[in-house]
């Protein structure tokens, strides 16, 4: 299960932070908890509204990708410290990313008595409407004499200390995912194909629906073409050099950056011959326009994209229907994130797989038999339902994805 930390203090000696890297590295094994910087949050002003700075929307985003968050309050007079109270002061007012989000409460406290006060304070405070989390009821852990509590290298000393906190932990995990369960009901359906939204890299003053969008946007932006030098992470190419590469993979991908735009296919194949029909005009549209038949496959194009964006799963496969003896087509949809785990869109990839798997046997001596025992996928059964994929929608009737996820440990790892 992917967690967030929020340590409610911005001190260099934070016990409440240092408990949170504790949760963080002791129980790795079973939550992985990104302990998250508020130090660069500005003051809360009104009349300054600085909700789509680089620091707010990190912090947005983070909560929002995340299966819970804990918080670990220090006590001031009696109620929770400034800085506590600034950052969710920025997360209630123009965003939301606590909104039905399951939250655990620690503290720790010079005194005796943990940061019962503070957190007694907490949880109203993120139960206000504004805020809407869901916090762990009956659960506190208290954290007294702080001071004494941790060894040098910052782990908690006593072992029935450790021994409550993961039993805390535990019962976190299971509301986490009840709640979370109840959240994925009908979360798919505010999944915007329209694109409106735009990101960070969306090109503006272009209609992204223009059979042209690819000339016009690339002179937007002056895209560099031909043998110019592109620096990669692991690589040097000319573009013409990613051309090549990417034309001679054999198998069909397609970008869909994650504001549902459909901007990239490695065209080496004509139309007619594709696995998804993808026409060069499709590049730059949103994706509700891509699919010509929105009120048949929308529900199911949703339900990818969301499951891959809100981190429920970061693969979702699909088997065509109407794959015969001589062809297994599979649609691979993958997440991808940047270096920060930030969602970044969809690499989908289709392709049959069935030559592989008779290479497979023919190099091993192999033959595939019936498993008498094995009961018929219904996503993927032998039905006459043409293809279909979430990006180009060519087709009339969805199929339905094989979407496997797992509500404890997320797949999720970045």
């Amino acid at each position: 299960m992917k967690l967030v930390g929020i340590a409610g203090s911005i001190a260099d000696q934070s016990y409440n932070r240092m408990l949170l890297n504790f949760i963080a590295k002791h129980f790795a094994g079973l939550v992985d908890v990104d302990v998250l910087n508020i130090n660069d949050v500005p003051m809360f002003c009104q009349d300054d509204d600085q909700t789509d700075s680089p620091v707010i929307q990190d912090l947005v985003k983070k909560i929002q990708a995340a299966d819970g968050v804990i918080i670990a309050t220090p006590e001031h007079n009696h109620s929770v410290p400034a800085a506590l109270k600034n950052i969710i002061e920025w997360l209630s007012y123009e965003v939301h990313p606590f909104d039905q989000k399951p939250v655990m409460i620690v503290g720790a406290s010079y005194h005796v008595q943990g940061s019962s006060r503070a957190q007694l304070h907490l949880r109203q405070i993120l139960e206000a409407p504004g805020v809407n989390a869901i916090v762990l009821p009956g659960n506190e852990f208290l954290l007294g004499d702080v001071k004494s509590a941790f060894d040098d290298e910052g782990n908690l000393k006593d072992q029935r200390t450790i021994d409550f906190l993961q039993s805390t932990i535990q019962k976190f995990i299971k509301f986490a995912e009840v709640i979370n369960m109840i959240g994925q009901t009908n979360s798919y359906e505010d999944e915007d194909l329209s694109a409106k939204k735009g990101t960070d890299t969306t090109i503006e003053g272009v209609d992204m629906n223009d059979e042209n969008w690819l000339d016009k946007a690339s002179k937007k932006v002056n895209a560099v073409e031909g043998d110019t030098y592109v620096k990669l992470d692991s690589g040097l190419l000319t573009v013409n050099q990613l051309n090549y590469f990417l034309k001679t993979i054999p198998i069909e991908l397609t970008y869909v950056d994650e504001n549902n735009q459909f901007i990239y296919y490695n065209r080496f194949l004509p139309t007619k011959d594709m696995l998804a029909k993808r026409t060069p005009a499709q590049v730059g549209d949103s994706l509700d326009t891509v699919h010509p038949e929105i009120s048949r496959v929308i529900k199911h194009v949703k339900q990818v994209i969301n499951t891959l964006r809100t981190g429920k799963t970061d693969l979702v496969s699909m088997a065509v229907p109407g794959s015969d003896d001589k062809h297994h087509v599979m649609h691979y949809y993958k997440a991808m994130h940047d270096e920060e785990g930030n969602y970044k869109g969809v690499n989908e990839w289709a392709v049959d797989i069935k030559p592989i798997v008779d290479q497979y046997l023919k190099a091993t001596g192999q033959k595939l038999v019936k498993d008498p025992n094995a009961q018929v996928d219904a996503n993927s059964g032998a039905s006459e339902k043409p293809s279909v994929d979430a990006t180009s929608g060519a087709s009339e009737e969805p199929a339905k994805p094989e979407v496997k996820v797992d509500a404890t440990t997320s797949a999720s790892k970045h």
